[in-house]
């Protein structure tokens, strides 16, 4: 029996695949190493669905938020073994859960455009090169927090069009003092930044909302895609909810770049599924 895990900071889906290729699903709380000990994230899984199954599991496929470095990998790995004491733990970062999740076995590039933004050129089998990932300060170019950092400077110099800034002004009661606070003050500004592109999503019929999806996702190709080697001749796919929801910005930014995109998923479960049925 083969258990698999794609997991991010607020929840994790999971799927169980028996020898007969039957599924079952379950959606559990999130981990993130990075701020999470074993012991705490050991805790934390002790979820009926998950001790039903500690006697039955051979082998978990774990992708994870903050599973990039070996440290924070061997700390999952640690408190998945609490649970499955006995199965094979194979722990791997989010990236190549949406690399295998796309491309399968198939050589692609993969992309990923939720709240930040990632991505990585992959062979079929291994990811053979990656871009720089340095969070909503430095980069996610692409990401919600990045749509949202930039949709927050117009609110705050006003140079967003003022009936749509009237709008923001009465869904939200923002003014720039508030703005200040969740960005310096409060925890996760990343996320509050990201919150907004529902709003922007709601409002794509406005030019200045369009252009603003439109003018990111360019940037992101700039940072991304156009740095890989042969990156016209790839097929291009992407992971998350801001790609997802938005996706003929994305088709159109894509088109104007000659870059060719491939799939375009909201969640990477329904792919890795099928990834590791192969495996049985």
């Amino acid at each position: 029996m083969i258990l698999i895990a794609d997991s991010g900071a607020s929840k994790t889906d999971w799927r169980v695949i028996n020898q007969k290729g039957e599924i079952g699903q379950h959606k559990g709380i999130g981990f993130n190493p990075n701020y999470q000990t074993a012991e705490e994230m050991s805790n934390e899984l002790q979820d009926d669905f998950l001790l039903n199954l500690r006697d039955k599991v051979e082998t978990i496929y774990y992708y994870g938020a903050g599973c990039g470095s070996q440290k924070n990998r061997l700390q999952v790995t640690n408190a998945l073994k609490s649970i499955f004491k006995s199965a094979e733990i194979n722990v791997d970062h989010d990236l190549m859960a949406a690399a295998r999740a796309t491309c399968g076995y198939q050589p692609g590039i993969a992309c990923i455009l939720g709240t930040g933004s990632n991505s990585c050129d992959y062979d079929g089998e291994v990811i053979i090169a990656k871009r720089p990932a340095p969070g909503y300060i430095l980069g996610d170019e692409g990401g919600g927090a990045y749509i949202g950092r930039k949709f927050l400077q117009d609110f705050i110099y006003e140079e967003m069009p003022e009936k749509l800034r009237e709008k923001v002004i009465d869904k939200f009661q923002l003014d720039n003092q508030i703005i200040i606070e969740n960005v310096y003050q409060r925890p996760f500004p990343g996320r509050y930044m990201a919150s907004f592109c529902r709003f922007i999503t709601e409002h794509i019929s406005d030019p200045y909302c369009y252009m603003l999806y439109y003018n990111s996702f360019q940037d992101f190709f700039k940072k991304h895609v156009m740095k890989y080697k042969d990156y016209k001749k790839k097929p291009v796919n992407f992971v998350g909810s801001i790609a997802f929801h938005n996706s003929d910005i994305l088709r159109s930014a894509a088109y104007d770049a000659g870059i060719h995109v491939n799939l375009i998923i909201e969640g990477p479960i329904a792919g890795l599924t099928l990834y590791h049925q192969e495996l049985l």
